[in-house]
């Protein structure tokens, strides 16, 4: 059912509606369309690696209207994160339940309210998955603004935040002015402490060279030449956040988002997990989309990078699995180690 002509929604109300859903933060943007240049141009240049389904989504990305016919507000909304805790080779949002469900979860919430209230009015709800840019839109909702490591950032929580769109075919009574003022000034740390050199310039990451990309997404084996920066880096990458003096002063997230057992394991516990193990450790968080093998592929490949001596015995183990790319990379780490042969020498 589409919206009456010329109703215009209480953006207080709505924000109400979002907190009690559980949400932090929330903004409001027109529905404009996004210039293209950005995305397309990095497209161009092959930085998106093999995520070939951002180019056939693109015309999508770039105009929510394609998804809600009649959009005319964005609502973005965003969560805190950040559980702090001792260090781990899982990258921080990835230590405790899949951020997805959660964010689903608050946004099914919302929803419910939201259309008992305004039950005149279509909406189009986005968790990361789909073709929807919440970075973009957040920083035209006035969350935050794009910092040089191509992050949101915000005032209340840096960049320790996770993202939705909740895409309305009615108008809000207040809009967001646009960003807020980059605060990264003459700063280049996240850009010079990145492992891999996967900053081309400012605000662009190059995807095939980030490990974020390569611990997750890349299914095959890592390229060679990014190997040995993946110490203590089994899935995701948080350097470019954790050297971030906008995240000096890091606010602590509510329970949803407390790091479950398998985030205490070391790079060597994971890569010898078991299949019974990874069953009651992994499922329901972010780790499950590397799966089995590709968590022990990366364990292999930080251990090697490490030139842990003391892991000899279950890279032996893996350089003879059934698995190929687990066998690579653990012939590969062997092959790193000094004193210690190639498997099968």
């Amino acid at each position: 059912m589409g919206a009456e002509e010329g109703v215009t929604l209480p953006s207080a109300r709505l924000a109400e509606l979002a907190r009690a859903a559980g949400f932090d933060l929330v903004g409001f943007a027109r529905a404009e369309p996004i210039p293209p240049a950005a995305l397309t141009e990095w497209l161009e240049a092959g930085f998106h690696a093999d995520l070939d389904w951002m180019r056939s989504s693109l015309a999508d990305r770039l105009d929510v209207e394609r998804l809600l016919p009649g959009a005319k507000t964005v609502v973005v909304l965003g969560c805190n994160w950040w559980m702090g805790g001792a260090d781990s080779p899982i990258a921080g949002y990835a230590r405790g339940r899949d951020y997805h469900a959660t964010l689903r979860d608050r946004l099914r919430a919302l929803r419910r309210t939201f259309r008992a209230e305004f039950p005149g009015v279509a909406d189009y709800g986005s968790v990361d998955a789909n073709p929807v840019m919440e970075k973009v839109w957040a920083a035209r909702a006035g969350l935050g603004f794009v910092g040089k490591n191509g992050l949101l950032v915000t005032p209340e929580f840096g960049s320790y935040v996770m993202l939705a769109a909740f895409v309305i075919n009615a108008a809000v009574d207040v809009y967001a002015d646009g960003p807020e003022v980059d605060r990264c000034g003459k700063c280049t740390l996240c850009l010079s402490s990145c492992p891999t050199s996967a900053f081309p310039t400012e605000r662009v990451v190059d995807s095939n060279k980030c490990l974020s990309f390569q611990t997750i997404e890349n299914e095959g084996p890592m390229p060679e030449a990014l190997r040995s920066s993946t110490e203590n880096i089994v899935f995701g990458c948080d350097v470019c956040q954790s050297v971030c003096p906008l995240n000096a002063s890091p606010v602590l997230a509510g329970p949803r988002f407390a790091p479950r057992a398998v985030a205490g394991l070391s790079v060597r516990e994971l890569a010898a997990l078991s299949r019974e193990d990874y069953q009651r450790l992994v499922p329901g968080t972010p780790l499950a989309r590397a799966g089995y093998d590709g968590l022990r592929r990366n364990a292999a490949y930080a251990l090697g990078a490490a030139k842990d001596e003391g892991a000899r015995e279950v890279l032996v183990r893996l350089a003879a699995d059934g698995n190929e790319v687990v066998r690579e990379a653990a012939t590969w780490a062997l092959g790193r180690i000094d004193r210690l042969p190639h498997s099968g020498d």
